[in-house]
């Protein structure tokens, strides 16, 4: 099991957190913090509910981690190994994790799928989405596997849909041209665009849209 105790910080004031593995003691605090970080126009029928979250931490419970700060959940993080082939990236979220059951879930794959991760909106700007990320990577590490792969939603593209494709919307925001709440966070985090997803979620303000972003093992990459 997971746990890791931290300080984060807002300004130069620090707060006491821990990452560490969730419970069933933990379900009415994840699904709280669902329902703060993804409000309406996201489908609530995507928030977790607590069969999903059991079957989290039955099938792979070392990709099942919350932030606390203070003693309160402020957010999660859900892995699931999968067998990923770079050659075939298409693929929607439901369908590779089962709608967030990961009843999908290989054991003996190459690569930790990220199905979720989100911070309630009172505890932003503590960095606590960088390090439940960052966690993952070393779960990746101790796992061996490959590398860490998973659809960044890109809520800016709506706007732009009338200007230019998906790919080039995505490639703007590589460049700083733009800026996307989503994929610059993925991208502040060391995560790297492998290529445009469509139809990965129902979600109009990405008009269904994602970006395919990879993190690799440092000590396996070729």
């Amino acid at each position: 099991m997971y746990s890791k105790k931290l300080y984060v910080f807002q300004k130069d004031k620090p707060f006491a957190a821990e990452i560490r593995s969730y419970d069933h003691s933990d379900f009415p605090g994840l699904i709280r913090v669902q329902q703060e970080s993804f409000p309406p126009p996201f489908p609530s029928d995507l928030w977790w509910n607590e069969e999903q979250l059991s079957n989290h931490i039955k099938l792979f419970p070392e990709g099942a981690l919350c932030i606390e700060v203070e003693g309160e959940i402020a957010g999660s993080i859900t892995g699931m190994i999968t067998c990923f082939d770079p050659a075939k990236i298409n693929h929607s979220w439901s369908e590779l994790t089962g709608n967030g059951y990961i009843n999908t879930h290989e054991p003996n794959g190459n690569a930790l799928y990220i199905v979720d991760i989100g911070v309630s909106p009172k505890y932003r700007g503590l960095g606590l989405g960088k390090a439940l990320m960052n966690s993952m990577y070393e779960v990746v590490i101790q796992l061996r596997l490959q590398q860490l792969i998973g659809g960044g939603r890109m809520p800016g593209y709506g706007k732009a849909a009338n200007k230019m494709s998906a790919a080039e919307y995505l490639e703007a925001v590589v460049k700083g041209e733009l800026h996307d709440k989503v994929i610059s966070f993925l991208l502040r985090c060391g995560r790297l665009p492998v290529g445009v997803i469509p139809d990965y979620i129902e979600d109009e303000e990405s008009r269904n849209y994602a970006a395919l972003m990879e993190w690799r093992n440092p000590f396996l990459s070729n």
